[in-house]
């Protein structure tokens, strides 16, 4: 019998999980991506000698992944490094001493320093661990099924979920039921910008995502998170999966609403029996299907969508080893609450703003040369309908946040010692990455775009087309990304 043809749209992660687990059932799986490389925002790219992740550093909850890995016949921890982090990162306050928390499987290193900065503290930790551990337990179930139609919330598994949702309440809200002191709340409610979002917005169900750290750990990929992008796309053609690079694809062809293949660029056409998206979300819809197909998502419909913030990038190869500074980093604005409501308001940060460090050299001598470090930096920033002017705010901007990384980042004297840099703004994620205004998390995570209110698995109005990635359920970063591959190869194997 002909093997069932399967045409996926881009080789990000959510493309490549999908690849992987549906070569693996022996279906056709055809990969086009409009970039000469795999991966999307799971990337890599080099400056001279340095190498460093385009996108996210974080590698959380790896037995989503070894369980795709198990399903399509591998084994994740065979063929990548693995490296626990802990202390997880290190939290910069104003005014307090840095504070670094543990795992929970260091726990007692925890206790000790909870009790070091926040006196009588820890005491809530083992609460806050067995409450939301119930929590994940109820909502786990959730994460990997689709929400395809409202009948789908009388389902057992969403009901028993109920009482642990918290979407009334903020995520700053829940973690105000565990803590008092306001830097201890922040450091169990920074991890909203995971998904873009500011604790104060985003629903109290995503509390879970500071859980997952604490409960299961935080990891490094030895060579960086890209390696997970590029061992997937090896095994797909192992499996006799096709990616084609630099292979842009112009359109999805319909029959009526029924998708039955795609035109490249070069003019040749594809058919298949089932097409997957992995593009970004609204920057797919606007420019894959036609107009008159997509009433529901039209350019109108799809500029009143809400979008998550973007982020403002340096990556720098440093010609010195900062051995003192921890892999992980997180330097708070004085006014945390009024930085990220000006992102939310879409603002210019301004002189106080938040950001992040990566110092991964201090693990992981792979990266740049003996002696060197790549450094990587992120400042969560408003998206592009903030209309800031960032070709003009670049060089300022850029200038600013290497002063901020010398004095309050602890990188001394770093401007002396850069050999490469490269900056990212939101224009370059919007024209370079096609990343619809620039909002690197997707579509917001508010309660009326989750579940069913966000675009489905199997994309609603259409037949054949399926989504994967952070614009369907159950939401952006890698963690659900994979989910939503495994929730689509599932719909695609069952019909």
């Amino acid at each position: 019998m002909e093997k069932k043809k399967v045409i996926i749209i881009g080789a990000g992660p959510g493309g490549l999980a999908a690849g992987l687990l549906l070569s693996s059932k022996d279906y056709n799986v055809k990969i086009y991506e409009k970039k000469p490389y795999v991966g999307g925002r799971n990337s890599s790219f080099s400056l001279g000698d340095y190498k460093f992740d385009l996108g996210p550093t974080f590698f959380l909850m790896p037995k989503i992944l070894e369980d795709i890995f198990i399903e399509a016949g591998e084994r994740l921890d065979e063929q990548l490094n693995l490296i626990e982090i802990n202390p997880m990162y290190r939290l910069k306050f104003y005014g307090l001493d840095d504070f670094n928390p543990y795992s929970y499987n260091k726990k007692f290193l925890m206790y000790g320093e909870m009790e070091k900065i926040f006196p009588y503290s820890s005491k809530f930790y083992d609460y806050y661990i067995e409450r939301e551990g119930k929590k994940f337990s109820k909502l786990e179930p959730c994460l990997k099924v689709p929400y395809l139609s409202l009948i789908d919330y009388l389902k057992p598994n969403f009901l028993k979920s109920l009482p642990y949702l918290d979407a009334q309440k903020s995520i700053y809200d829940v973690l105000s039921n565990y803590y008092k002191e306001e830097e201890l709340k922040l450091s169990f409610t920074f991890q909203a910008k995971y998904i873009g979002m500011s604790p104060w917005i985003a629903p109290g169900t995503f509390s879970m995502i500071s859980f997952l750290e604490h409960k299961y750990g935080i990891y490094h990929v030895e060579g960086g998170l890209n390696k997970v992008s590029k061992l997937m796309s090896d095994l797909i053609f192992k499996k006799n999966g096709e990616i084609f690079l630099d292979t842009p694809v112009k359109e999805i062809i319909f029959k009526n609403k029924k998708a039955i293949g795609i035109k490249l660029e070069n003019g040749d056409v594809v058919e298949g029996d089932s097409i997957i998206i992995n593009a970004d979300f609204s920057t797919a819809m606007k420019n894959l299907i036609p107009q008159n197909l997509r009433t529901k998502y039209s350019d109108e419909n799809l500029e009143k969508k809400r979008y998550s913030c973007s982020t403002f990038m340096l990556y720098l190869g440093v010609n010195k080893l900062y051995k003192n500074i921890p892999h992980h980093n997180i330097i708070f604005a004085k006014d945390y609450r009024k930085n990220v409501k000006k992102i939310s308001e879409n603002k210019s940060v301004g002189g106080d703003f938040s950001f992040y460090i990566q110092n991964p050299s201090v693990i992981d001598s792979t990266l740049a040369p003996e002696g060197k470090s790549s450094v990587y930096v992120l400042v969560p920033v408003a998206n592009n309908n903030s209309k800031i002017d960032w070709e003009k705010e670049k060089d300022d901007f850029t200038q600013l946040l290497l002063d901020k990384l010398e004095k309050i980042g602890e990188f001394k004297g770093i401007r002396n010692h850069i050999e490469e840099l490269r900056v990212v703004t939101p224009n370059e994620w919007e024209e370079e990455y096609d990343v619809y205004k620039g909002a690197v998390f997707n579509l917001s995570h508010n309660v009326m775009q989750m579940l069913w209110f966000r675009p489905h698995n199997e994309l609603e109005g259409y037949e054949n087309l399926f989504l994967v990635g952070g614009g369907t359920h159950p939401g952006s970063g890698l963690p659900t990304i994979y989910c939503s591959a495994k929730i689509t190869s599932d719909l695609i194997d069952k019909k």
